[in-house]
């Protein structure tokens, strides 16, 4: 695979040409649908840097490739995503970002609340051409329900006894039943441009200290709150487990006040007719917020589904996805 990525590099990047593969370092391969693999040179060349990210064989995807990359394009023209250096039918090369991305206790500091939520209100200012009307659960459903059926119907043996009868509980997923759950989950409201995977392992803290949004392969017509919403979604995730399946998805750390951080400085990018208008602004984000954030587990447990026969990840996605779907289905209850 480096080999390999090494030569499309070298294509691309004119400072590497003459260079061999023992002059660079490669990350191990990282993501949850997708391929992203860090390319650093040992040699002071120009750039010394990419982020190499596969696009080939990538079925899950929301959006048709010829508008996902208008999407990814205009966001680095507007400064939100980084520089592209190369965006091919097989793959893309963007500038590589020098920092860390962020842990779950890092979404409980201010500044990064701060800075997070001006990313989204620029974020949310735009509107590429050519994006499909309908909203990113609708679409999701569109593309993932099949796949979800497949696995579900047509792999089930390739998961052990207890898996298996998860996948016959999980065939719930894609019923009419749920479908209709999911329309009524949704706030009123027009829709708007967002990034729809806003949790912290897509967001990076600069080693400047400046925070910048990442992976925008979900990014579509959406309500706002859920990009608020999916901020704090895997801080539930509990990883190093002692017994199977070595992970657990527990209650939430967080709660109205982070919300409500988070919500008031994005409304510090906006001006309102008095402290009144602002206060009921405010209030319906929170509450649509509160109400939007049982859509992460839906969301989470439909994208588990197609990994579960080759996983990315070491990680039982069968078992991820039941317990995802079962919380989603418990909030559900609770409306």
């Amino acid at each position: 695979m480096k080999a390999g990525i090494f030569r499309q590099c070298q294509k691309i990047v004119p400072a590497w040409a003459e260079l061999s593969i023992a002059d660079f370092e490669f990350d191990d391969p990282k993501g949850f649908s997708s391929i992203t693999m860090g390319v650093r040179c040992r040699k002071p060349v120009s750039p010394v840097a990419l982020l190499y990210r596969q696009l080939e064989g990538k079925e899950n995807a929301i959006l048709d490739f010829e508008t996902e990359k208008e999407v990814f394009l205009t966001l680095g023209a507007n400064g939100i995503a980084a520089d592209c250096l190369y965006y091919g039918k097989t793959c893309r090369m963007e500038a590589f970002y020098q920092g860390r991305t962020l842990n779950t206790r890092d979404l409980f500091e201010p500044d990064n609340l701060h800075q997070i939520a001006n990313q989204l209100y620029r974020f949310h200012q735009l509107r590429p051409g050519n994006l499909p009307q309908q909203g990113f659960f609708e679409l999701m459903r569109n593309k993932w329900s099949p796949m979800a059926r497949r696995v579900l119907e047509q792999e089930m043996g390739n998961f052990p006894a207890n898996e298996r009868e998860m996948c016959m509980e999980l065939r719930e997923i894609y019923s009419p039943e749920t479908v209709e759950k999911v329309r009524q989950c949704l706030p009123p409201g027009d829709l708007t441009f967002c990034h729809n995977d806003t949790y912290h392992g897509n967001i990076m803290k600069l080693d400047s200290g400046e925070i910048k949004l990442l992976d925008f392969e979900f990014s579509c017509l959406n309500h706002k709150t859920y990009d608020f919403a999916n901020l704090f979604a895997e801080t539930v995730m509990k990883h190093q487990q002692p017994d199977y399946p070595y992970f657990r998805i527990a209650e939430p750390e967080f709660g109205d006040d982070e919300l409500s951080t988070l919500i008031n400085f994005y409304l510090d990018n906006d001006s309102f007719e008095s402290p009144e208008a602002r206060q009921t602004e405010f209030q319906e984000l929170l509450n649509q917020t509160k109400r939007m954030l049982m859509m992460s587990d839906y969301k989470y447990a439909m994208a588990a589904l197609p990994l579960a026969v080759e996983p990315i990840q070491k990680i039982r996605f069968i078992p991820y996805a039941h317990q995802r779907f079962k919380k989603f289905l418990v909030a559900c209850d609770s409306l």
